[in-house]
């Protein structure tokens, strides 16, 4: 699962990405800071608990294992996670952000890194796009100066999500004006099917599916009733039809930067084809590296955080992080962690689910607790897990057993948030 971060220069894009994955990349008031990807891992809490605290229930329940000791660095989780981490039967599972190089326009036509860049967004299953919600760049990313009006602000935060949008309205133009003659020659022959399945190949590279291609294909008729036949359509409507391609194929979620400093009421008049959320990059970069240094505990998503040792601080650092916990109450958090858990599971609509190879104690191979747990679409059929969790697992698939319920389920059965699955096969 890639998540693609991409806008103008000099927004945040990079501050963003540090925050959520806390790699270590250059951050700097200048166009193209970032020219080729970064790539990281950010860690996305599951939304029901860790398994293990089932398991940790049913062992107290049967005076196997004490309470949770108040010095239990894990509070209380048992699992032994091979990837991300698990505390307070809070699971961390892993999705990969892509910081894309900073867009300018003109990209469809090659200008900044072109279609380098819009290749990255191509490999991405989702996108963020961070504006400066505060209004404090122009559309090159040049600074502006602080204290802009609302007004201002307003008005470059839509020209920053409009020109994203016609960057790539005018790429998927492109691609489909390209073969043009050769896709109206299936008109002819095959109605208006033959279209919708040469729009499908021609952007499959894209992501696209039949499904998507068919709902945007309809909405483009509903708007334009006069059409006439496609090989006499202008670049105009060919442009028309890649917008509403383009809407389909590439939500662009935004994440409102800067949002602390920004005019109060700025985003009340902004709309998006996909989540608005504001953001304070700076804020969650901070305190997370405050909390790696252990000078606070900090639950990215929370819009508070407790110090560890207030003692041990300089007056510098005092009044840095009380400056920080006022702005992350007054606006209920930093929005990074929020907007990442609100594109993962409710945007791409995935789940969490455990693989093992004992049902009864949730184990695998080498006795570990539930040391995987993978993002994956929701509803997804037992067996396309077990080709996710190994090829030779789908290709020797028998039968799943549900480890909540033990019941054995068969190829086709759908699993549900927080599943835990034993996979059955042939060796």
């Amino acid at each position: 699962m890639k998540i693609g971060l991409v806008g103008k220069p000099n927004v945040g894009k990079s501050t963003f990405f540090s925050a959520a994955t806390l790699a270590k990349v250059d951050i700097a008031n200048y166009p193209f800071c970032t020219i080729e990807p970064n790539v990281g891992v950010a860690f996305v809490a599951a939304r029901i608990h860790c398994p293990c605290k089932d398991i940790r229930q049913r062992l107290e329940a049967e005076g196997r294992i004490e309470g949770i000791a108040d010095d239990d660095p894990r509070q209380g989780s048992l699992c032994e996670p091979r990837t991300g981490s698990c505390i307070a039967h809070r699971r961390l599972v892993p999705c990969f952000l892509v910081d894309i190089a900073g867009l300018v326009p003109g990209a469809s036509e090659g200008r900044g890194r072109g279609n380098a860049f819009l290749a990255d967004l191509a490999n991405c299953d989702a996108l963020i796009q961070v504006v400066d919600a505060a209004g404090t760049t122009d559309l090159e990313g040049n600074p502006q100066g602080a204290n802009q009006s609302k007004e201002v602000a307003q008005q470059r935060i839509a020209e920053e999500i409009e020109f994203l949008g016609k960057e790539l309205d005018a790429w998927i133009a492109g691609l489909l004006s390209d073969g043009w003659t050769r896709g109206v020659r299936r008109v002819q022959a095959e109605g208006e099917k033959g279209l919708v399945t040469y729009i499908h190949e021609q952007l499959t590279g894209l992501g696209s599916t039949s499904q998507s291609i068919a709902t945007s294909f309809e909405a483009f008729k509903n708007e334009h009733e006069e059409l006439g036949s496609p090989w006499d359509w202008s670049q105009e409507t060919i442009a028309a039809l890649a917008r509403h391609v383009r809407t389909a194929l590439f939500p662009i979620h935004i994440a409102a930067n800067k949002f602390d400093i920004a005019p109060p009421g700025v985003l009340q008049s902004i709309s998006a084809n996909g989540t608005l959320m504001p953001c304070m990059a700076d804020v969650e970069l901070a305190l997370r590296r405050a909390a790696s240094a252990e000078l606070i505990s900090y639950v990215p998503g929370q819009n508070s955080f407790e110090f560890t040792n207030r003692d041990s601080l300089s007056e510098p650092q005092l009044k840095a992080l009380n400056h920080m916990l006022e702005r992350l109450s007054a606006n209920d958090g930093t929005g990074v962690s929020t907007l990442l858990d609100t594109v993962l599971f409710d945007e791409l609509e995935h789940i969490v689910v455990y693989p093992v190879q004992d049902e009864t104690h949730w184990t695998d191979g080498d006795g570990k607790v539930l040391p995987d747990a993978f993002v994956v679409p929701a509803g997804i059929q037992a067996k396309v897990l077990a080709y996710k969790v190994h090829s030779d697992l789908g290709d020797g698939f028998i039968r799943g057993v549900d480890g909540r319920t033990r019941r054995v389920v068969g190829a086709e059965h759908e699993m549900s948030d927080g599943d835990v699955l034993k996979i059955h096969a042939k060796s």
